[in-house]
């Protein structure tokens, strides 16, 4: 087996030392901002996977989302319960998503290639965000990923063109049943 077999396999064993070393990990990480550019990522497996490699001009971040649904403020006229619009509210972006979006958004001249999660616990999740510096002259000549830097790849995840975007788009899916996802509307 490969060395990312076994960091696979320990990320989903879930055994004794990784339940400890997942509780110092959330300890420091709470006290960290909400996002944080980190020098390697946490799990190097789904990293590489996604298209990261260890080279100029690719950039790791750490996110972190609160769960739970949305919250809205009570309004002040008389309705029922059920049509007051403060509970049952879900969003239709994934936390995921919203990860990218806001890392996005904290780095403005970087391009969002992917994401995948790495811990969570009863209030947050965390995701690592791989971005890509489109005019860094490595990514430029490099014929692997030098499609980011053409102009139509320009804030990707804002318009939902990354993975954990097409997924919430409703975009993974082709062929018969899937008629009405393309392009997504709004339902």
């Amino acid at each position: 087996m490969s060395t990312y077999k076994y960091v696979s396999k320990f990320w989903k064993e879930r055994k004794d030392d990784f339940k400890q070393l997942r509780i110092d990990r959330l300890i420091q990480w709470r006290r960290e901002p909400t996002v944080l550019r980190i020098e390697n990522p946490t799990r190097i497996d789904r990293a590489r996977a996604l298209g990261y490699r260890r080279k100029k001009g690719f950039i790791l971040a750490r996110v972190r989302v609160p769960r739970g649904g949305r919250r809205k403020p009570r309004p002040n006229s008389g309705r029922r319960s059920k049509r007051m619009g403060v509970t049952r509210l879900t969003s239709r972006k994934s936390r995921q998503w919203i990860a990218e979006e806001r890392c996005s958004r904290r780095y403005v001249n970087l391009e969002i290639l992917n994401s995948y999660p790495v811990l969570d616990d009863g209030r947050h999740r965390w995701f690592e965000v791989i971005m890509i510096d489109p005019q860094a002259p490595e990514i430029i000549s490099d014929p692997k990923i030098n499609w980011i830097c053409q102009g139509n790849q320009k804030n990707r995840v804002l318009r939902g063109k990354t993975s954990a975007g097409r997924k919430s788009r409703g975009l993974q899916r082709k062929g018969k049943g899937s008629e009405h996802t393309r392009p997504s509307y709004d339902r």
